[in-house]
């Protein structure tokens, strides 16, 4: 593990044709680190994540991503993400190959991957139609109870990117609040980047969900104040609705989705 910039965690550890995981659920989305991402231009990105919302949006919209592995997208208590519409019904800025999971499904395979095993076993997709449209999706039986299982492939991304609320000296990075996939996510990528609101020298009181990853997990930790925002940090500031509620109308139309970006995450 080591200590950089966004910008050089980005520079070092992201790829032009990896596939990328940017996870956080609900708050800590990986928002900053998105945004280099996309000043650095990387591209045929297979972006992996289980709520693609804004974030992936952009990625989408500025033309980075050949694919999206997902379980839910759209705009959080608004509506649709248009450039990611956009990509799929008309193949702007380029086509965009789906691969949909349920949550339960992406969750189980990130623990797969974490567990260095090819695939996910569990109770799923009865009743279900995501099957007739992903062939990853199958279907095995117990050889001991004989009982039907879905089975999918493992998600072992070439990078997760996590936001964390603190890293102590040594590299060790502090989740607190609702826990998504993080933890999972990262043991299961063969790289890891974590950005931090802030650098502590120890963690102190902390809640009894709290995860703490080892610093052993991780590439990179880079300290990104305000790096989940419009999103929430638990304990650092609030979720900004009023964002999301603006997203709709900046990301409607191309031209003014472009002048936006423009704006606000290329200068």
């Amino acid at each position: 593990m080591e200590f950089l910039s966004l910008h050089d965690a980005v520079a070092k550890y992201v790829n032009d044709g990896d596939e990328v995981a940017l996870e956080g659920f609900t708050h800590l989305i990986p928002m900053a680190a998105g945004h280099e991402i996309i000043r650095q231009g990387r591209r045929n990105l297979a972006l992996i994540r289980m709520t693609p919302d804004l974030i992936y949006d952009q990625m989408i919209g500025m033309g980075m991503a050949r694919k999206l592995v997902f379980s839910w997208g759209g705009n959080p208590g608004v509506g649709s993400l248009h450039r990611f519409r956009d990509a799929v019904e008309r193949g702007w800025p380029q086509p965009l190959e789906l691969v949909e999971h349920s949550h339960a499904a992406m969750a189980n395979a990130y623990d797969a991957g974490a567990a260095g095993m090819p695939c996910a076993f569990f109770r799923g997709y009865r009743g279900s139609d995501l099957a007739g449209v992903n062939p990853d999706i199958r279907f095995v039986r117990c050889p001991f109870s004989g009982e039907e299982l879905a089975c999918i492939p493992a998600l072992r991304p070439d990078v997760t990117v996590i936001h964390a609320q603190k890293a102590d000296r040594e590299g060790n990075v502090l989740i607190e609040g609702i826990l998504g996939v993080q933890k999972a996510a990262a043991l299961a990528a063969r790289r890891a980047i974590a950005t931090v609101e802030e650098v502590v020298d120890g963690f102190g009181p902390r809640s009894s969900n709290a995860v703490i990853l080892p610093s052993w997990v991780l590439s990179a930790v880079a300290l990104a104040p305000n790096g989940a925002r419009p999103s929430y940090a638990h304990g650092y500031y609030s979720r900004d609705n009023a964002f999301y509620i603006a997203w709709d109308k900046i990301a409607r139309e191309r031209e003014t989705f472009l002048a936006w970006m423009r704006e606000n995450v290329l200068r």
